[in-house]
């Protein structure tokens, strides 16, 4: 009966802070969110509706983030409280150890650890892809409040649109350059101005560029003239003011289908991630082998009278036959146009066979990166939930050793453990997406380096050890600095006897 009565009290003083710090880390991973989005979303005349779903959608895909963290915070103020009003001490001196006390919040982390992977499997990829597919129509209202300054912007279909400085409270652009790609010919047409003005027509069909001080450049295309025979004319038109309308018809809100990320690894379970590793990892093998034998078969190697020792391209009789393949032997039976054909012939295979491989290669290396981001996605399934127990294994024995309650000390250790888990996991998945290191290693690095951690400090709780307490480190290096100061008095000692001597 006193045990269940223990349950039920660590039950009831770690249930709270649970909730109350994981509402403010989802709440601080929503405004994260807005931070990174605002420009966005802002001016858009989006519906309250809307931004709700979004928000929803957005939350629901932070939950298994928000969990781990709230837990260490969680456990880490619930022990803490109990050590500061002396609670641990009352019930270690009645004979319970720890790792009994522990026990009921062990078995609820257990299972939030369970729903965390449930919900990362099931909850995370719909919310997720619902979530993005929202975002991604947002970001087609509007499009001019889109463009940011220093980079392209291509959301406008025909035109790509790059302004250097951009004023958020007059609108001006300075510095701008559009493509029109409208012709589909490529780069043919060309606008810079110093500056300019964009804004949208009152009905919201069109958007209009004013620009200030700049040029129009056009090639014109020369039809019926071969290619040797072209002279490549174009008109250059300079202008003080210019006006540009571009219509935007399309671009109103409007919901996408669901399918628009159907491919993405991020709106996958565990049983469709393994089903397109799967898939991948034999497309990948098939793709190189056909690429060698491409290579290796192209008409480089074809139709040749002469054997190259080490290759086989075809065991015909005709071929065995034939005389070994001697190039320096072969060039000096030649006179100087038939050696230099050669050598430029030989000079374009190089080439071809070169650009080949590079382009292969790029290839490979692209079919690779998406086979490990869905390699990556599986793994995480299960590093977000096994989290929860690591910073149980941290934050409760660390709340015990210090014995301080509140939010300030718990708060403050544990932004510390999970910035050190936060900046491991992101370095070694990095790495692993670029085939730098391993799947395995680069996703599970901060859980084989955290948990022994966790072991070591559940192991000092139990045993009620005092590495937290200045007083012991303090008599460990005043031994150090008696040590050094009887070592030097002795070696002080001697010399002047010596020297008496």
């Amino acid at each position: 009966m006193a045990m269940k009565k223990l349950d039920l009290f660590v039950f009831r003083s770690f249930i709270g802070p649970l909730v109350f710090t994981f509402f403010i880390v989802l709440i601080v991973l929503i405004l994260q969110f807005l931070f990174m989005y605002i420009d966005e979303l802002i001016g858009k005349g989006l519906e309250f509706k809307i931004m709700a779903e979004l928000l929803y959608h957005f939350s629901l895909t932070f939950v298994p983030m928000a969990l781990p963290l709230s837990i260490l915070l969680a456990s880490l103020m619930t022990f803490g409280n109990m050590g500061e009003f002396n609670e641990l001490t009352a019930l270690k001196s009645s004979g319970i150890p720890l790792r009994r006390i522990m026990q009921p919040v062990i078995i609820i982390v257990s299972v939030l650890s369970i729903i965390s992977f449930f919900f990362s499997n099931n909850v995370q990829p719909y919310s997720y892809g619902k979530a993005r597919t929202l975002l991604y129509d947002i970001r087609r209202k509007r499009p001019e409040l889109n463009i940011q300054a220093g980079t392209f912007n291509n959301d406008v279909d025909g035109f790509s649109i790059k302004v250097t400085t951009k004023n958020p409270e007059t609108n001006k652009l300075e510095k701008i350059l559009i493509y029109d790609h409208r012709d589909r010919r490529g780069n043919v047409a060309v606008t810079y101005a110093d500056s300019g003005y964009m804004k949208i027509t009152p009905d919201e069909s069109g958007m209009i560029l004013t620009l200030f001080n700049g040029y129009s450049y056009y090639d014109i295309e020369e039809k019926g003239v071969p290619p040797s025979q072209q002279k490549y004319p174009f008109r250059r038109d300079r202008f003080k003011e210019q006006t540009i309308v571009i219509s935007l018809s399309g671009f109103d809100f409007e919901r996408s289908k669901e399918d628009l990320l159907k491919f993405s690894s991020a709106t996958k379970n565990i049983r469709q991630l393994q089903y397109y590793i799967d898939s991948l990892s034999k497309l990948n093998i098939e793709r190189k082998k056909s690429y060698f034998t491409e290579f290796n078969t192209a008409f480089i190697y074809q139709k040749r009278n002469f054997y190259v020792p080490g290759v086989t391209v075809n065991d015909s009789a005709e071929l065995k036959n034939a005389p070994v393949f001697e190039p320096w032997k072969l060039l000096d039976t030649m006179n100087l146009d038939a050696k230099k054909y050669a050598l430029d012939r030989a000079l374009e295979y190089a080439r071809y066979s070169a650009n080949y491989v590079t382009e292969k290669r790029e290839q490979i290396q692209n079919n690779t990166k998406s086979l490990r981001n869905y390699q990556i996605d599986y793994h995480k399934k299960f590093t977000l939930s096994l989290a929860c127990i690591v910073f149980l294994l941290i934050g409760a024995p660390l709340g015990s050793i210090i014995r301080k309650g509140g939010l300030g000390t718990p708060a403050v250790i544990s932004v510390f453990f999970f910035v050190i888990y936060y900046i491991i996991s992101v370095s070694t998945e990095k790495l692993a997406r670029e085939s730098h290191l391993n799947i395995f290693i680069g996703m599970w690095a901060a859980f084989i380096i955290l948990l022994p951690v966790g072991i070591f400090l559940t192991y000092k709780a139990t045993t009620d050890s005092s590495i937290f307490n200045i007083e012991t480190y303090t008599r460990f290096f005043k031994k150090i600095k008696d040590k050094l100061y009887k070592i030097i008095f002795n070696i002080k000692y001697e010399d002047n006897y010596n020297e008496n001597v």
